[in-house]
């Protein structure tokens, strides 16, 4: 199968989760977006937005009583099971688009929070419209890789205000035990992989990171990234820590090499060098108990970063 044919993460659901995911908002949460923009504004249309597992978002068109035309995003956390360990999902997305709102990251800008669900019925965020599409299939690979290796550097020379409650990165899952997934060939090497996982990171160096990087929230236009959403997870951490997460998505959609010649723009672009194998088996172990059918590609990806130690 081919890098076109492949389907990205997000995009193939089961019938109940879509329904969970792209089903129109309900009139409250429609009430509270209309009370962000002023009274007697109205919705003109609502569409729900591709892509994506962890939330439930749609673009709102809404017409305020003067009848100018606003264009947003509304995002609602609608997955019990998230909001069980993180209820705090939409004040901490809310956080972080505060910190981006005087840089040059091209971040959504905060219009409302709930945090709780009083008003919208589950927390919510709503933010502004960034234009562009996702851009899984590029037709100049090199200088795609190169435009969405730019970004980088910028969002982590972020300044976070001290007041700020942005978390330290932390990896998922360390609180059980991690068992490698039935279907590997590499067995030895997961049990490895979850190892030096549950130690320490290479790194002990903070700055402000994405920490869900990868083209799935990226917005493009005329070949240029013209947005980065999906904020809720930002941290502060190790760079290399979101240059990981990114590496693991494109050799899971393309292959091995084509992460590695997005790690050597990287390092191009930041005369960083050097590339601990842990940032690559960190975003894979996290999420082990999600995997279901056999993933070669995700094999041999671990497979290599162990053996790279």
């Amino acid at each position: 199968m081919t890098a076109d044919e492949r389907v990205p993460h997000g995009f193939r659901l089961a019938h109940a989760e879509h329904r969970l995911l792209r089903s129109r908002p309900p009139a409250a949460a429609l009430r509270w977006a209309r009370a962000a923009v002023g009274e007697r504004a109205r919705v003109v249309a609502v569409r729900a937005r591709s892509g994506g597992t962890s939330s439930a978002v749609h673009v709102i068109h809404l017409e305020d009583r003067r009848g100018s035309r606003h264009r947003l995003v509304l995002r609602r956390y609608v997955r019990a099971d998230w909001l069980a360990e993180q209820p705090d999902l939409a004040e901490r997305e809310a956080e972080v688009l505060r910190v981006l709102e005087v840089g040059p990251v091209p971040a959504p800008r905060l219009v409302a929070v709930d945090p709780t669900g009083e008003q919208a019925g589950v927390p919510a965020v709503l933010m502004t419209f960034l234009p562009g599409r996702l851009d899984w299939a590029p037709s100049d690979l090199d200088g795609w890789l190169e435009r969405l290796a730019e970004p980088l550097p910028v969002i982590h020379a972020t300044p976070v205000p001290t007041a700020a409650r942005i978390p330290l990165y932390r990896p998922h899952e360390l609180d059980r035990a991690l068992a490698p997934p039935p279907w590997t060939r590499h067995r030895r090497a997961w049990e490895r992989a979850v190892e030096v996982y549950l130690g320490p990171p290479p790194s002990g160096e903070q700055v402000f990171i994405h920490r869900d990087y990868h083209p799935g929230n990226v917005l493009w236009s005329r070949r240029r990234v013209s947005g980065i959403v999906d904020w809720a997870n930002a941290s502060l951490g190790a760079p290399e820590a979101d240059v990981g997460h990114c590496r693991a998505n494109l050799a899971g959609h393309f292959d091995l090499t084509i992460a590695d010649r997005f790690l050597a723009r990287y390092h191009t672009l930041t005369g960083r060098t050097g590339y601990h194998p842990y940032w690559d088996i960190a975003v894979v172990v996290g999420p082990i108990d999600s995997y279901g059918d056999p993933d070669p590609d995700l094999d041999a990806f671990l497979s290599r970063a162990v053996a790279r130690l």
